[in-house]
């Protein structure tokens, strides 16, 4: 029997991965086709008033991140969120090495995602990174990166749970990339939801006359103009 958990594995390895990756280098993201159904979707976002399934809670207003409120995992997390969180990590590690190779850097990246979080256990990354994010009309995101210590996977997802123009009205996803001597690059995504964003964490290779640079990549939302806009958010590496 195929369960809900193994569903969603089934839609990461059913990706065009080859194309997702040519995306990722041109724009930085790249939108998957449908993850999660709508019933995942629905469940997953009724998670967010169940207080002991977090570890903490993130006013933004109050640390000055924009406005609307995070809350991170505890270590158990859902199975469909672990399920799809190992999914990911083999099919965006190839990725990973080949950006890693362009930029002359090293590639620290474990084959198996639990390898990876040993390391970053050891490193006293020890705490769970994945996120379940709310908002509601007025709020917005800052643009930021989400780097908890010095170990860094360099990709990160981002799933929508609800559906724009039916469960809220703006809150696009915004992608700013800093260019080598140029004026930044903004990306805005529309997040449908069951679908994952794919973009990278920190910087991603850019061709310059010098050869591959390293472009630094912010990521953020605009603000919603009306109704209830929630996602998920998957990091590879512990906080």
């Amino acid at each position: 029997m195929i369960t809900k958990a193994s569903r969603a594995s089934a839609a990461v390895d059913a990706a065009d991965w080859t194309a997702l990756a040519a995306e990722l280098d041109t724009h930085g993201c790249a939108l998957t086709p449908r993850l999660l159904t709508t019933e995942q979707c629905r469940a997953l976002a009724d998670l967010y008033d169940d207080e002991a399934r977090f570890r903490s809670t993130v006013d933004m207003a109050r640390h000055r991140f924009g406005s609307g409120q995070y809350r991170y995992f505890t270590e158990e997390l859902p199975p469909v969120v672990a399920e799809l969180r190992a999914a990911l990590y083999p099919r965006l590690l190839t990725v990973a090495r080949d950006w890693a190779a362009r930029l002359g850097r090293p590639a620290p990246w474990p084959d198996s995602l639990e390898e990876w979080l040993e390391m970053c256990r050891a490193a006293g990354q020890t705490k769970s990174s994945q996120i379940l994010l709310r908002y509601e009309e007025g709020d917005w995101n800052a643009l930021h990166r989400d780097l908890f210590g010095d170990l860094v996977f360099p990709l990160q997802v981002v799933v929508g749970l609800d559906e724009q123009g039916v469960d809220y009205t703006g809150g696009e996803f915004l992608l700013v990339e800093q260019r080598p001597r140029a004026q930044s690059r903004g990306t805005s995504t529309v997040l449908r939801q069951g679908h994952g964003l794919v973009f990278t964490t920190r910087d991603r290779p850019v061709r310059s006359a010098r050869g591959w640079s390293a472009g630094p990549v912010r990521h953020g939302v605009s603000t919603v103009r009306s109704g209830l806009r929630r996602s998920l958010g998957i990091v590879f590496h512990n906080a």
